[in-house]
C-alpha cells in the first residue's frame, strides 16, 4: 500500500505557496507516494491544474452554527482534522503557511503522525493575527522538520521559535514553464489597447499590491512616460475582485489619476496562465517587493532571459540576484526616482541588457527541480 501525505493550505488561488504545493505534491507521485491536497476552501476557486495521480480534497462545509462562533469555533476544526488524519491514514503531514500549519500540528501531535511545516515569507514581515502567533510560537518546535527557502528565514525561525530541524528548500524552477488557462497572447491583448507590437514594456506579477511594491513602481513609472514615449507597464496577477477589501487595481489606476498619459499606458490583464510569453515580451522585469519568501516569478523571468530590477528586500531576490551581473539590486527603501533611473538606464543601453540576460539565464540550473527534488524526497522518506 502507498504511503500517504496529506499537503494542507488554505486555497489554490494564485500564488507562489499554491504552485510550490503542487509541485511538492507532483514529485510525491513520481515517488511513489499517494499525495492528498486539502485546502480550507472551496474547489471552486481553484486556479492552477491539479497534477495527475493528486488527489484533491476540502474541508466540510461549516455548519451555521460553527461559522457564527467564529475563531471560537477553532477547537471543533482541530478535532474535525484529526479525524480526517485518522481516517485517511496518513502517514505524513505537511503545513504551508502559518494558519494550516497550526491546525496542522495541533490536530496530528496526538496521532504521531510527523508533520513537515513551510513558512512561504519572511516571518517578522508577513504579520499573522496575535492568537496565531502565540500558538506558533509555542508549537512549531513539534514540527518533525522546517521547509526553510533562504537561510535568513530558517535563522530567525530557530532563533525566535526553535523551529529545528530544518531544510533549505528554495523554491524549484519548472523549465519550461507551465502553461494553462486562461492563455492571453500579449500582443494580441496590447494591440486591443491601441499599444504596437514594438512597444517596450515594463513587467511586474503578483497578487498582493502592497506586498509587491506595485505603487512604488507606479510611481517610478510616471516620469518614464515622458522619456520614452513607447512604454508601457504591465502587471499581471491583480484579480478585478477585491482581495481582503480593497480593489486593487483601482488603486493602482488612482495613482495615475492626475497623469491621463501615464494612465493610458498602466495594462492590468489580471491573472493568466501563459505568464511565459509576458516574460518574453518585456523589456525589463521588475520586482520592488517589500518582503518576500522566495519570488517564483523572480526566478521564472531569470530563467527566461529577462533583464530583472528587483527590491534586495528580506528575503530572497539577493539570493537570486548579483548586482550588476544577473540583474540589478536596489536598496530595500529605494525611493521612486531611484527606480525610474534605474529603469531609464537600462532602457537606454541595449548591449548592457543583453550581458545582464544572457548572465541571469544561469539560475536554470542552479534551481532545476532534479536536484531540489531529490533533497525534498530523501527528507520525506527519513520521517
Amino acid at each position: 500500500m502507498k504511503k500517504r501525505v496529506v499537503f494542507y493550505i488554505d486555497s489554490l488561488r494564485t500564488g507562489g505557496a499554491e504552485r510550490i504545493t503542487l509541485t511538492l505534491a507532483r514529485w510525491c507521485v513520481e515517488s511513489g507516494w499517494a499525495p492528498i491536497v486539502l485546502t480550507r476552501q472551496s474547489l471552486n476557486i481553484d486556479f492552477y491544474p491539479i497534477p495527475s495521480g493528486v488527489q484533491r480534497m476540502t474541508e466540510p462545509k461549516e455548519p451555521v452554527w460553527l461559522k457564527c462562533l467564529g475563531r471560537w469555533g477553532f477547537l471543533w476544526r482541530v478535532v474535525w482534522l484529526r479525524r480526517w488524519l485518522r481516517t485517511q491514514r496518513i502517514s505524513v503531514a505537511v503545513g504551508i503557511t502559518t494558519k494550516p500549519s497550526v491546525k496542522l500540528l495541533l490536530a496530528a501531535r496526538p496521532l504521531k503522525i510527523p508533520c513537515i511545516i513551510s513558512e512561504r515569507n519572511y516571518p517578522p514581515l508577513k504579520r499573522v493575527a496575535l492568537p496565531w502567533a502565540v500558538l506558533r510560537h509555542f508549537i512549531y518546535a513539534w514540527a518533525a522538520l522546517h521547509l526553510v527557502q533562504t537561510r535568513a528565514t530558517g535563522e530567525w525561525l530557530e532563533r525566535r521559535l526553535s523551529a529545528r530541524p530544518q531544510l533549505l528548500m528554495p523554491n524549484p524552477l519548472q523549465w519550461p514553464l507551465q502553461r494553462f488557462s486562461p492563455e492571453v497572447e500579449p500582443n494580441r491583448w496590447l494591440a486591443s489597447r491601441g499599444v504596437s507590437h514594438n512597444a517596450r514594456v515594463i513587467l511586474a506579477a503578483g497578487t498582493k499590491l502592497y506586498q509587491k511594491g506595485f505603487d512604488l513602481l507606479v510611481h517610478a513609472f510616471v516620469p518614464l512616460t515622458n522619456s520614452f514615449l513607447d512604454l508601457q507597464l504591465v502587471i499581471l496577477g491583480l484579480d478585478a475582485e477585491p482581495y481582503c477589501g480593497v480593489d486593487q487595481q483601482q488603486e493602482l489606476m488612482n495613482l495615475v489619476r492626475q497623469s491621463p498619459d501615464a494612465a493610458g499606458r498602466l495594462h492590468l490583464p489580471g491573472r493568466l496562465g501563459n505568464i511565459a510569453d509576458w516574460y518574453q515580451r518585456c523589456s525589463v522585469f521588475t520586482l520592488p517587493s517589500r518582503y518576500e519568501g522566495f519570488p517564483n516569478v523572480l526566478l521564472e523571468a531569470m530563467a527566461t532571459g529577462c533583464v530583472c530590477v528587483a527590491s534586495d528586500c528580506p528575503h530572497g531576490p539577493a539570493d537570486l540576484i548579483e548586482h550588476k551581473r544577473n540583474g540589478m539590486l536596489l536598496p530595500r527603501h529605494a525611493r521612486a526616482n531611484k527606480w525610474t533611473e534605474t529603469l531609464a538606464g537600462l532602457l537606454m543601453d541595449q548591449e548592457r541588457c543583453q550581458a545582464l540576460a544572457d548572465a541571469a539565464c544561469q539560475v536554470r540550473e542552479r534551481y532545476s527541480e532534479s536536484k531540489l527534488r531529490m533533497r525534498f524526497l530523501q527528507a520525506m522518506d527519513q520521517l
